[in-house]
């Protein structure tokens, strides 16, 4: 397969975001449990997160090709590195090995990927265009990283874990609405409904930082109950600095690559937070 390819195949699966997902999911196996996970749960539980939400994302490329022409050309699909045929085959196999990953942690973990999926492909096929119906839809789904953290190691209605699963669901929420407001041009030729087009671009980056804001509110709550120890206030501090600076510079950026360099230091903000609560936790 020659290089151009499996650059493409990288990129239109977006590993970054995958690989947030699956962190998130060990994270959820990390609060319920108050320890360590077994590394059975670590590995399907990762697997199967990465997967599924890289199988979204690619079928997303596959139905946003006609905007991309005009938003992100240089993207894969767009440039005809890749097929829209190849990218089906990839979905596929992603959301196969998904599955598989899913089943070997239970019925449970399977029933809810299988959900994950559908909301997915639902999303993608029909709901983009539906505007905050559609930013829901993506926001639940990522939100349910955490929730399946809880499912694969058989504590789901584990109150951390629900607060960890809100505080991504505005994260996300936040990113999406911000999004439209960058792809507006784009989203206009597919009458999409996007807060950014209904209501104007300042007043979606206005919502946008709004819910950074409640994820704000939402990460102080572990830390005035006492539910988690000094590693989650290093956790709590990194990602809350960093959410303020890039909303900050979200809310005032004038050109859509701006504000999607924003919205992408948010995004890295909240996973090096992450990442130094999961270090955090290993080393005390």
């Amino acid at each position: 397969m020659p290089i151009k390819k499996i650059k493409a195949i990288i990129q239109i699966f977006r590993p970054e975001l995958p690989f947030s997902a699956g962190i998130c999911v060990i994270l959820g196996e990390l609060i319920a449990l108050g320890k360590f996970p077994s590394i059975q749960s670590i590995l399907f539980g990762f697997i199967s997160v990465f997967f599924i939400s890289g199988s979204a994302l690619i079928l997303n490329d596959y139905f946003d090709l006609e905007v991309d022409k005009v938003n992100m050309p240089e993207r894969p699909l767009p440039s005809g590195i890749l097929s829209p045929t190849e990218a089906i085959i990839l979905t596929g196999i992603a959301i196969a090995i998904g599955l598989i990953a899913a089943l070997l942690l239970g019925v449970a973990a399977l029933f809810f990927c299988v959900l994950a999926c559908a909301i997915g492909i639902l999303y993608n096929w029909k709901f983009k265009e539906a505007g905050l119906i559609g930013n829901l839809m993506v926001s639940f789904s990522v939100a349910f990283t955490f929730l399946f953290g809880g499912i694969a190691v058989g504590d789901p209605w584990n109150k951390i874990v629900w607060c960890f699963a809100a505080m991504a669901f505005f994260i996300d929420l936040g990113e999406e609405i911000a999004g439209d407001a960058m792809d507006m041009e784009g989203d206009r030729k597919r009458a999409s409904k996007s807060i950014a087009i209904i209501k104007g671009k300042k007043f979606a980056l206005t919502l946008s930082s709004s819910s950074f804001g409640l994820v704000i509110l939402i990460s102080l709550i572990p830390a005035v109950f006492r539910w988690l120890g000094a590693s989650y206030l290093l956790m709590i501090f990194i990602t809350d600095v960093l959410i303020v600076l890039f909303a900050i510079r979200l809310i005032k950026s004038k050109a859509s690559q701006e504000g999607r360099s924003s919205m992408r230091g948010i995004y890295l903000g909240a996973l090096v937070g992450m990442l130094a609560f999961l270090i955090g936790q290993f080393f005390q």
